[in-house]
């Protein structure tokens, strides 16, 4: 168990509050029972660790089993005698999942903690960030620290970055800071105590690593097997870890629309090998009509859900969302689209005589576009691309630039398209046209 676990933290209001136990109850087991034992502070107030915590629980679970308070004691002297942790039991473990610690220690408030973190690591200052996490960890639960300090502090930094405040290098710097650690508290994690075993993978081209990763490391707190697959994983490396493992749940993250694209496939091939599907990330909170595509469960916009609707799904199954079928305009749309891709992108070269720095800019401007309208037409509405066109022109704003040149390249865009597709291609080009209008206006 990570040291933080045993760290005395939360009083006894916090304590009452996570578990909801009456007051003078905890005091008479304490008391009768030397469970648990708290520490006291320098003032002689109680402080309890999260195992402590822990311990309670695992106390009203075997009550709610019909033991009583006595009996419960004794078995989990038992099984500590025979050296086991009746914590890490599977015939003791706990039904429910419990929720996110939702209460905070008196001390060091977190938010400053995030702030120092944050200023450390654009002074690229790696010692001084590792130390903050360090003092955080030692004060909060890991959920807390993870979610308030690492997730709103990456973040931050994100917004800061589209904002033109930060700078790419300080971005990544401390994103993989934060992974870093994710990935040691992974480690960290003990052995599972739960049977099922749930499969956690990033689709292809998918690169975005931190959600999954905290989603993988709150699951297995939460003791259930989980194998993590990482980064960019092609379909035929997930059918054949499946092959392998047989999970009873993938779950699959998704940030960009080409990847939910990609995720899509992942799930049809899940469906086909009767392998329940869950998926989040924020391309199906900007575009929530996504949702209705993807043959699985929903986790939710708030990663401190998902793990409630984990255990949700494998405790209590109901039946899968199919996901809507693509409508066969579409599908011949994205095969013709594919065919004329390269004639398209000439034309715009041409149109728009790319050099220079202009030549770098215009390249990723076509590889953007084409792997977007491609993800649309596979998941079956070009609609799905507007929180893009919104994402684009919020980006020049603020690195004041003007939107036309975001609108200008749209047209030629369009030129191109209605030029070199045919009714195969009316989708795209309708598309292109609505978007353009909208932007003249």
């Amino acid at each position: 168990m990570p040291a933080t676990q045993q760290i005395p933290t939360f009083n006894l209001k916090a304590v009452l509050q996570e578990t909801g136990l009456k007051p003078d109850t905890l005091r008479a087991w304490e008391r009768r029972y030397g469970l648990p034992q708290p520490e006291r502070s320098p003032g002689g107030h109680r402080l309890y660790s999260q195992r402590d915590i822990d311990i309670i629980k695992w106390l009203m679970a075997r009550q709610q089993e019909g033991l009583s308070i006595s009996r419960a004691v004794d078995l989990w002297r038992s099984l500590e005698a025979g050296g086991q942790d009746p914590l890490h039991m599977v015939e003791f473990a706990v039904p429910e999942a419990a929720p996110f610690p939702t209460v905070r220690p008196e001390g060091v408030a977190l938010a400053e903690l995030r702030q120092a973190w944050i200023s450390a690591c654009l002074n690229y200052d790696e010692r001084t960030a590792e130390q903050v996490l360090t003092q955080a960890f030692a004060l909060y639960p890991v959920e807390v620290v993870c979610l308030d300090l690492l997730q709103k502090g990456v973040a931050e930094l994100g917004a800061g970055w589209y904002r033109g405040e930060v700078s790419v290098q300080q971005e990544h710097f401390a994103s993989e800071l934060a992974i870093r650690r994710l990935e040691a508290l992974l480690a960290a994690t003990p052995a599972p105590t739960r049977p099922e075993r749930i499969l956690t993978a990033c689709p292809p081209q998918e690169e975005h690593t931190f959600s999954p990763l905290l989603l993988t490391l709150f699951l297995r707190r939460r003791g259930w097997n989980v194998l993590y697959l990482g980064a960019n994983v092609p379909i035929a490396r997930l059918d054949a870890a499946i092959t392998t493992t047989k999970p009873q749940l993938a779950v699959l993250p998704a940030q960009q629309l080409h990847t939910a694209a990609s995720l899509l496939g992942m799930a049809r091939s899940l469906q086909d090998q009767r392998i329940p599907l869950a998926y989040g990330g924020l391309v199906f909170n900007l575009v929530p009509a996504l949702r209705a595509r993807i043959p699985g469960y929903f986790l939710g916009e708030r990663l401190d859900d998902a793990p409630r609707v984990v255990e949700q799904v494998l405790s209590s199954p109901r039946p899968m969302p199919s996901g809507e079928p693509i409508p066969q305009v579409y599908q011949h749309a994205l095969t013709h689209f594919r065919e004329r891709q390269g004639m398209i992108e000439a034309y715009v070269w041409q149109s728009m005589d790319a050099t220079g720095e202009g030549r770098e800019n215009l390249t990723v401007a076509n590889t953007h576009l084409a792997l977007n309208i491609i993800a649309a037409l596979k998941l079956g509405d070009m609609a799905f691309l507007g929180a893009d066109v919104e994402w684009v022109e919020g980006l020049l704003g603020y690195h004041r630039l003007p939107r036309k040149l975001l609108y200008d390249y749209l047209d030629v865009y369009r030129r191109a398209a209605e030029t070199h597709l045919d009714e195969r291609g009316a989708p795209v080009v309708d598309w292109l046209a609505r978007v353009v209008g909208a932007g003249s206006n």
